[in-house]
């Protein structure tokens, strides 16, 4: 019998392992393409997620723009409550007082009293003290200061607002007219028929010489500032792309989200960076608001110009607060269905706790909780998806209506949880030894 040749089972082995070293570079060489493909689906994650971040204040602001300040009835509900603020009535009445008084000459509209008026006129003075301009200055001061405090004021300021929405927004987009304009980069409002209100009330206070002033078109200012003028242009285009904007931002963050390869951390980055992009708009609008009062003249009241800004920029803060506290809530919510260590022991601590405490209540599921637990998956999304839309179709919702809408979802998935019974006890009883 021939014995093996040595030679030739040495070549077969080497050959064997060439083709099998052949198969693993075409191996390799076949997945190459992939692994680029898969270096370059997370360069464009991180980018959409990236520019929707930086996108974010902006479609905050555009959003603000066309739904507040574009709205008539929203504008007015801004403005309304500055009608009480002491800050601004105070200035009001400053302004009124101040220009009746330039207007009034004491002296020749004393002359011009017809005789049967002068009882009445000088028994309304007469309670003066001091000289006689003093005296007509409180006079007039304190007619002043009980109209801007009436409910008469209130309306008054409303109706005005209300007439002059269409200018404000000529302040800024460069369209309309009324009672609020656009002069030197300031927003002012005439205050003109608060003047003529004073005036019929100091003639029905026995100041019937207050007929005679002439009329008078005095400015309260709204809002002032060197880059009104130029940023006509920018509020122009944020008021066409009010809708779009922020609907373009979800697109990019949710398209960078599905690009990515690890789509739940993705989720959650995309999440966090919105609500970071939304908070840097906070703290500007803070920085802008000091830097603002600061530059104001001094002719202008910082106390009641802070309470305008405060008052138009009110649901602007509401909407970065609901912007922030609906990123943390979608950030939290992707790590909690996750599968790391933490959130695992999070999962386990609900579905263990509340089994327990439907065990310890002696309570079953009977075939509802068959039911419940062949469609737990299902019934869980749908809680995502009601509330995602009751969020939707909410009306301005605030960072607080932001958190219920959350509590009531964790509550209806409580539920679920708590209806879930495959039958397997959650309580072990302990062992006797």
């Amino acid at each position: 019998m021939a014995s093996p040749d040595p030679g030739h089972s040495d070549s077969s082995a080497s050959r064997g392992d060439l083709d099998a070293l052949r198969a693993r570079v075409a191996q390799l060489e076949a997945r190459a393409p992939a692994r680029s493909r898969h270096r370059i689906r997370p360069f464009f994650a991180v980018l959409l997620i990236l520019v929707a971040a930086v996108l974010t204040p902006l479609s905050v602001v555009a959003a603000w723009a066309r739904d507040d300040i574009g709205d008539t009835d929203r504008y007015v509900a801004m403005v309304k409550p500055l009608a009480s603020d002491p800050d601004v009535q105070a200035a009001v009445s400053k302004r009124v007082t101040d220009a009746v008084m330039t207007h009034v000459d004491i002296h020749s509209l004393l002359q011009q009293v017809a005789p049967a008026d002068r009882p009445v006129v000088d028994k309304a003075l007469g309670r003066l003290s001091g000289p006689i301009n003093t005296g007509v200055s409180n006079f007039v001061r304190g007619t002043v200061d009980r109209f801007v405090s009436s409910d008469a004021f209130e309306k008054l300021w409303v109706d005005l607002n209300r007439e002059a929405h269409a200018a404000v927004v000529k302040a800024l987009s460069g369209s309309g007219g009324g009672a609020v304009k656009l002069t030197n980069d300031t927003v002012v409002i005439d205050l003109a028929p608060v003047i003529d209100r004073v005036k019929q009330r100091l003639v029905d206070r026995g100041l019937t010489i207050a007929a005679k002033i002439p009329e008078i078109h005095t400015d309260f200012t709204v809002l002032t500032s060197d880059a009104i003028g130029k940023a006509k242009k920018g509020f122009r285009l944020l008021q066409i792309v009010g809708f779009w904007l922020p609907v373009l931002t979800l697109v990019l963050a949710a398209v960078g989200v599905l690009l990515a390869v690890r789509r739940r951390r993705a989720l959650i980055t995309a999440a966090l960076a919105v609500a970071v992009g939304a908070a840097v708009l906070g703290l500007a609008l803070l920085v802008f608001r000091a830097f603002y009062l600061d530059s104001l003249p001094a002719s202008v009241s910082q106390p009641a110009a802070g309470s305008v800004f405060d008052a138009l920029v009110g649901y602007l803060r509401a909407g970065v607060r609901m912007v922030i506290t609906l990123g943390v809530v979608v950030a939290l919510a992707a790590w909690l269905t996750g599968e790391g260590r933490a959130a695992r022991r999070v999962k386990a601590m609900w579905g263990g706790g509340i089994g327990a405490v439907r065990d310890a209540a002696g309570l079953t599921g009977g075939p509802v909780g068959a039911w419940v637990h062949r469609a737990k998956t299902p019934l869980n999304w749908t809680v995502v998806v009601v509330a995602a839309v009751v969020l939707i179709v909410w009306n301005r919702p605030t960072a607080l209506v932001t958190v219920w809408i959350a509590i009531a979802a964790l509550f209806a998935l409580a539920v679920v949880e708590f209806l879930d019974d495959d039958s397997t006890p959650h309580l072990t009883p302990a062992p006797h030894g």
